[in-house]
């Protein structure tokens, strides 16, 4: 008997199942990889809008006289 099917009668309906991250938490791994994946663009967006949003202040905007509503 080979070991997939000592590993199915061991397994029974669980066998071919995905296995959670964490025995309490209801997410399996490729839902984990998922998260991280979603989380990292969603960083990344975040610093280019910060960048954005920097560079408007600090170059365009005194040639619009922003500088004069600051002070």
């Amino acid at each position: 008997m080979g070991e997939s099917k000592r590993r199915r009668q061991a397994l029974g309906d669980d066998y071919g199942q995905e296995e959670p991250v964490l025995p309490w938490l209801p997410l399996t791994k490729q839902q984990s990889q998922q998260f991280m994946r979603w989380t990292t663009r969603g960083t990344w967006a975040a610093i280019i809008l910060l960048i954005a949003f920097w560079v408007t202040f600090r170059f365009i905007g005194p040639g619009f006289g922003w500088w004069e509503l600051v002070d």
